[in-house]
């Protein structure tokens, strides 16, 4: 598992588009899987999960994404999981690490 937080300042629903976009045109195998969307007077929330399969592991990827806003404060949370082939503990965490990095790019770029 893989995490990235950080505080971001602008427009929630450009904000979500960007990224949302910036991961699905990131990788080839990306897709969009599932969602929610909750707003409470000026606070609001979505989460979305993506997925992308990992040439380097043989396996799938799961990439979930925070977005939090309170009008132009904005707060990004990202975790990634999956790709590891042990029972007991987890080896290779190389496709997590590079789902997050093309999201912290994307981030980084805001």
């Amino acid at each position: 598992m893989a995490k990235y937080e950080r505080p971001l300042t602008g427009d929630f629903d450009r904000v979500l588009t960007y990224l949302h976009d910036g991961i699905l045109e990131g990788s080839a195998s990306a897709s969009y899987e599932d969602g929610s969307d909750y707003a409470a007077g000026e606070i609001r929330c979505a989460v979305r999960v993506y997925e992308r399969y990992s040439a380097f592991g043989s396996n799938r990827v799961s990439l979930n994404l925070t977005l939090v806003g309170n009008g132009k404060d904005l707060f990004l949370t990202a975790i990634t999981s999956g790709g590891s082939q042990a029972v007991l503990f987890k080896l290779n965490t190389v496709g997590e690490e590079a789902f997050l990095d093309k999201l912290i790019e994307l981030a980084e770029e805001l």
